[in-house]
């Protein structure tokens, strides 16, 4: 029999917000040590009572807008009771009677993925477990975090599905400026059932929680979805509805406990928080301040002549398009700068195991204005690529201290071609033999000769001319 998978998401997005979301402790990026960005309200002193966050409501309603919902404007805050040593107060403020959003939808890979609700909640502390002293410590800075929790209807049907959707939803969060959705600002729930294919009814659900990597989400529907398929035709286990988590080391979904329903948190409206009320006039606020999604800025960069495919990288990651945006306002070539980003620097990222492009945008204009106006070759270029990446350095000093802007005359060129022809006898030999690649060892020879200095394709005609003599 063949089976269907069914996947339902809950994404907890961390809002870049300069505060928390009832109190004026700093945001996600602000603690530096355990515990020194806490307050009474947030660690749920006696008599402390919350102040809601206006720019987490905008931050909630623009991610409402980028996934097609409804925003209702009357929203209420309510009280989800459960006891767990980094919840300070035994309950977490969320929305549960009335979410700021609903009845959303997001196409992926050409299908309608409908979106449940989005919803604003507070985040929870931190355990930090000692094993060496069988010790746990609680760590408050995340108390009261503002987070989203972007509730997808059960309408995934694969993990490649799941995965294009959590890459489309990162960029455009990042776009609009909503989450960093870096250092696990983006978390993930993973609802999962399988069942005959055809079928309506659902089958035992089991959830997956707290997943930041795309990769292990994936190795993890992949690992549950077998899991079910043998429990129903070989009968290993009996399935029952509960919570798991992933161990990357083992490779497989493990239980932690039993699923709560939505009566073992005894929800009620939190009587120290008002309603809040988004008019027209603040919606239409919001909506003006939108910027471009992931998708609109492709569709634009391909209007500039990029091929679809990078167009899609540079539009997939924030700093990409920054940094594409501000290179081309300097006036250097559409095309150039995309092929600066998407090789040099992003080859040079990989190479460091640098996540983000932070290099500042003039320093690669006048790297690409060298070598585009013939001052330093495009090898030179990455030379001084890298010395950016790596210290920083001013690129014109940098040329000057290395001797990468002399431009070497075809005379000179010609003298070093000669030379390298004259001291390497076996490599000619191999060549006139009709061994083309010998030719490139000589190539490689006199780059080393002139510290990568000349223009290859000058180096490439005379030494082929002086090979044919």
């Amino acid at each position: 029999m063949k089976y269907e998978l069914v996947i339902g998401l809950e994404t907890h997005v961390e809002l870049s917000t300069d505060s928390k979301l009832f109190c004026s402790c700093g945001g996600h990026s602000s603690p530096k040590e355990p515990n020194d960005c806490v307050c009474p309200a947030c660690s749920g002193m006696p008599g402390m009572l919350p102040v809601t966050n206006k720019h987490a409501i905008e931050l909630a309603v623009k991610a409402g807008f980028m996934l097609n919902c409804k925003i209702n404007q009357y929203t209420t805050f309510d009280k989800k009771s459960y006891y767990y040593p980094d919840l300070p107060c035994a309950y977490q403020i969320t929305q549960w009677f009335n979410p700021i959003c609903v009845e959303g939808s997001v196409d992926v890979n050409g299908r309608q993925i409908g979106i449940k609700q989005i919803h604003l909640e507070e985040d929870a502390g931190k355990l930090v477990h000692d094993e060496a002293t069988n010790t746990s410590f609680v760590d408050f800075n995340r108390t009261s975090v503002p987070l989203i929790e972007i509730v997808s209807k059960p309408d995934f049907r694969s993990s490649e599905e799941v995965i294009s959707y959590l890459e489309k939803l990162k960029a455009n969060l990042q776009f609009a400026g909503i989450s960093e959705c870096e250092e696990g600002a983006m978390r993930c729930d993973v609802n999962i059932s399988v069942r005959p294919e055809g079928s309506t009814e659902f089958g035992v659900r089991s959830e997956i929680k707290n997943m930041s990597s795309l990769s292990e989400i994936k190795d993890a529907i992949e690992f549950e979805k077998v899991r079910h398929v043998d429990a129903i035709e070989r009968h290993t286990e009996m399935l029952v509805q509960e919570t798991r988590r992933w161990d990357d080391v083992k490779r497989r979904t493990f239980p932690m406990r039993n699923k709560e329903t939505a009566a073992d948190y005894r929800y009620f409206p939190d009587p120290n928080l008002m309603p809040i009320v988004i008019d027209d006039a603040w919606l239409e606020d919001i909506r003006a301040s939108m910027p471009a999604t992931s998708d609109e800025k492709t569709q634009y960069y391909e209007s500039m002549g990029i091929a679809s495919k990078e167009a899609a990288v540079l539009a997939s990651d924030r700093k990409l398009s920054d940094m594409f945006d501000a290179v081309v306002a300097t006036g250097r070539s559409v095309k150039s700068v995309a092929s600066w980003i998407l090789t040099e620097c992003m080859g040079i990222m990989k190479r460091l195991e640098i996540t983000s492009l932070e290099i500042a945008p003039d320093k690669l204009a006048r790297i690409i204005e060298l070598v585009d106006n013939g001052e330093i070759t495009r090898a030179a270029g990455k030379k001084v690529l890298s010395a950016v990446f790596e210290k920083d350095v001013d690129v014109d000093k940098f040329c000057e201290e290395n001797a990468l802007n002399q431009k070497i005359d075809e005379g000179a060129i010609l003298d070093t071609v000669r030379k390298v022809i004259a001291e390497n006898d076996a490599a000619v030999a191999d060549y006139k033999s009709g061994k083309v690649k010998a030719m490139q060892a000589l190539f490689g020879s006199i780059m080393r000769e002139l510290k990568g200095n000349g223009d290859p394709a000058i180096i490439r005609t005379l030494l082929e001319a002086e090979l044919n003599k």
